[in-house]
């Protein structure tokens, strides 16, 4: 029996003398593999392949995570392992039952994973440093980290382009301005209230209340001379007069200097937050296009990546079926009807697409379930904008059957016009072009080297054959 390890620093075979595996879970046999001594006696060195480079050592690793054989791997099994017989049979350990069935496939060694195996691994795995002559602790465990560093640095690399985790981020802080932003405008509105009262039923909207209280200040210092910057604020004459009108004749109290400056300064900070939401959702927008263009054009670009977030992933989303994706975000209402037997939920984030709030209370469900589909297909295409295109337009032509009675076209016709239109955008191909090209060089270079038997072929074909066949047939 011979087992394999796998180090940072290279490859070990170890050859085992003997190893008592029925008694292998008592306390004398487990000191055997503690002690260095004892485990000397166990297993013996056969061969050790150190890793040239630490890029030779990252693709090996990323091999056998993987369950794929190394070429490195596989010469020096080759290498050191002898070779089977009928007498003598070669079994070889290995930490892991997918690298074990590629060397089988590849060597024809026999391999095992369970039994005495993970045991001996671990003894070698504690005693490696001083099974393996020349090897340090200290240059083990560098090699060790070098290589922890550089296989997760690997396994962390992204697309810059194409990247789901920033849409994922980017929602999130989304929802969490919106109720930011609302918490702190309500706060605004009732701190500035108690100077001028009124400013509240001329402006009720945040955004733009937050930007009015933060220019006037003091009511009483408002006057004519204001009346243009206030008008290009509110984007109303009609409103600005009556704010105007309101500060003269207003029941609220006065405010000292510091006070308005504390009000000012929150002011400008929701007026900055607001701003900071719509660049945000701006770049929301640009990200949902590089990422998953066919799910932002079928269902917008704030339920595509609440979707996104939702699932964890756009892959786990493709990964799901329609049903599943139609009832994300209402998982709570799908068990608690489970458990008492009630209507399970119709939809879930899917209820804040415009197609939900168009449809009929009867079409509703009908209408959910068959935008889920769609983006179901959307998210596993995600490579042509074509698609997304296709795809809405056949949930304007569902929901249009739903309240008229017009008959959608089928999904194949759709389909197959997405095709068409894609073949004619992309670049044609010159295949045959090239391959015509190359037979008049090869042969322009036959005539130019003076070679008679190319010109033999081409000047005189075999048609002549076919003639005489056609005599014979002739003739009988």
């Amino acid at each position: 029996m011979f087992v394999l390890f796998e180090h940072a620093a290279g490859y070990a075979l170890f050859r085992v003398k003997e190893f008592e595996e029925t008694g292998m879970l008592l306390p004398q046999v487990e000191e055997s593999v503690t002690d260095i001594s004892r485990f000397n006696s166990v297993v013996k060195l056969v061969g050790f392949s150190p890793f040239k480079t630490a890029l030779k050592a990252l693709e090996n690793l990323n091999s056998i995570s993987e369950g794929i054989l190394p070429e490195d791997l596989q010469l020096f099994l080759e290498t050191f392992l002898p070779k089977s017989g009928k007498k003598s049979k070669v079994i070889l350990g290995v930490s892991e039952p997918k690298i074990g069935a590629s060397i089988t496939e590849s060597i024809g060694i026999t391999c095992q994973h369970v039994g005495a195996i993970p045991e001996i691994i671990r003894g070698i795995r504690q005693h490696f440093p001083k099974l393996v002559k020349g090897f340090t602790a200290q240059s083990s465990s560098t090699a060790q980290l070098g290589l922890g560093h550089s296989y997760s640095r690997a396994k962390v690399k992204f697309n810059v382009n194409r990247v789901d985790n920033m849409i994922i981020q980017s929602i999130a802080l989304l929802d969490q301005l919106d109720k930011d932003i609302n918490t702190f405008s309500m706060r605004i509105r009732e701190w500035y209230s108690y100077h001028f009262p009124e400013l509240v039923k001329i402006v009720p909207e945040n955004y733009l209340f937050a930007k009015v209280a933060r220019f006037v200040k003091n009511r009483k210092e408002l006057n004519e001379e204001k009346l243009e910057a206030l008008e290009e604020i509110v984007m109303d004459s009609g409103k600005a007069q009556a704010i105007l009108d309101a500060s003269r004749s207003s029941m609220g109290m006065d405010i000292s200097p510091v006070d308005l400056l504390n009000i000012e300064m929150f002011a400008s900070r929701v007026v900055s937050l607001a701003d900071y939401r719509k660049e945000l959702s701006g770049y929301l927008a640009t990200k949902m296009q590089d990422v998953a263009p066919n799910l932002a054009t079928l269902i917008g670009d704030q339920v595509g990546a609440r979707l996104i977030s939702h699932a964890g992933s756009l892959t786990n989303l493709a990964k799901y079926p329609a049903s599943t994706v139609q009832i994300l975000g209402a998982e709570k209402a799908l068990f608690r009807a489970l458990k008492t037997r009630g209507n399970t939920p119709k939809y879930g984030l899917l209820y804040h697409s415009t197609f939900i709030g168009r449809a009929g209370a009867k079409n509703k469900g009908r209408i959910s379930r068959y935008l889920a589909n769609k983006c179901s297909i959307a998210s596993r295409i995600d490579c042509f904008i074509v698609f997304g295109e296709k795809l809405r337009q056949q949930v304007e032509d569902r929901l249009k059957f739903y309240e008229t009675g017009d008959i959608p076209r089928k999904n194949i016709d759709v389909m197959k016009e997405a095709l068409e239109e894609i073949a004619l955008t992309s670049p044609p191909k010159k295949k045959k072009k090239n391959k015509k090209r190359k037979r008049e060089e090869e042969s322009d270079l036959s005539i130019a080297n003076g070679d008679v038997n190319g010109e033999e072929k081409e000047i005189n074909p075999p048609p002549k054959k076919k003639k005489k066949k056609n005599k014979k047939e002739k003739d009988e």
